[in-house]
């Protein structure tokens, strides 16, 4: 028996609006969508800014709604714009695919691959595997993302279709559609200023760290995630004095006895200079990093071949 689809008015003529757009317009709205700026967004596709907005502008009048708040400061999605950019992205993704099939029978992958990473890795050579990658394809284009949010922000961006895959720190669970895949772990370590009173200490745990002021990274960041849980489990509470999100300043502000700081090691100076490390005894302060991809859309051909390079050489 056949199923019976009932199409409204209003969906009837939503549906006819979307067949006078061309794939050009859907490219551009997602741009701006993602990079939140008509600026970057025409940078990122090669045209004049005037060139953008007069697509929005076609879209929004084609459809009959408003796609994006502008204000001098920033660009946002309204509630039709975050009802069409999966939809947008829908429709790109096809078109990607149908390209891929035609470019693996010339012999080539193209097309652009967006790589989510955190601001320091040492636990892989990021920029060695790319530059292997580039040189096996280097028609294919790569496009390196950092979020503000760490790693809670490359995930989100993952899920919303902005990157194909991301290096992240996710303890725990991954969110729903997100698969991780570990790569490496490092032990995190007590970062001291010299002649601090745990410095000499035959054991350091963590209750012995109740009322220190902390140098530490924003919620989001999976080294803050693994140090607030080791807290957590002891029953400690912890006061971050000092935020900062270039993980390579940490040690740094701990060495001008401004706070502790738990990081990894690679981070500290190797001269150590007005610095002592130790290890937390009994708190698990293990950091993972992991790969992680989009459980529930397929990606294109040049990603597959990036994540088969990153299997061959980290897996």
């Amino acid at each position: 028996m056949r199923r019976r689809i009932i199409i409204t008015k209003d969906d009837y003529y939503y549906l006819q609006s979307l067949l006078v757009l061309e794939l050009r317009h859907f490219e551009y709205f997602v741009a701006v969508a993602e990079e939140r700026n008509f600026t970057r967004a025409a940078a990122r596709l090669h045209v004049v800014q005037s060139g953008v907005s007069a697509v929005i502008k076609a879209m929004e009048r084609e459809l009959g709604a408003r796609l994006l708040e502008r204000t001098s400061k920033r660009v946002a999605l309204t509630d039709a714009g975050e009802a069409l950019l999966p939809r947008a992205r829908a429709a790109l993704d096809a078109v990607r695919d149908a390209r891929d099939a035609v470019d693996e029978v010339r012999g080539g992958l193209r097309g652009t691959v967006r790589v989510g990473t955190l601001i320091s890795v040492d636990l892989i050579d990021v920029p060695a595997l790319l530059g292997a990658f580039h040189r096996e394809h280097p028609h294919v284009g790569l496009r390196l993302h950092v979020s503000p949010r760490g790693s809670v922000g490359l995930l989100d961006w993952l899920a919303d279709g902005t990157l194909d895959l991301a290096f992240v720190s996710a303890p725990g669970r991954p969110p729903t559609g997100i698969r991780v895949r570990p790569i490496a772990s490092r032990r995190l370590e007590l970062v001291l200023p010299a002649g601090h009173r745990l410095a000499g200490a035959a054991e350091v745990r963590v209750a012995d760290l109740a009322g220190e002021p902390f140098v530490d990274f924003p919620v989001g960041f999976g080294n803050r995630t693994v140090v607030d849980k080791a807290f957590a489990a002891a029953g400690v509470q912890r006061h971050v004095a000092i935020e900062v999100t270039d993980i390579a300043t940490g040690a740094s502000f701990v060495r001008e006895g401004l706070g502790v700081a738990v990081l990894p090691p690679f981070v500290v100076p190797d001269d150590r200079t007005g610095l002592v490390l130790r290890t937390v005894a009994g708190a698990d302060l293990e950091w993972p990093l992991g790969l992680a991809v989009s459980a529930v859309r397929r990606p294109s051909a040049a990603a597959r071949a990036l994540l088969t390079l990153i299997d061959e050489k980290v897996g």
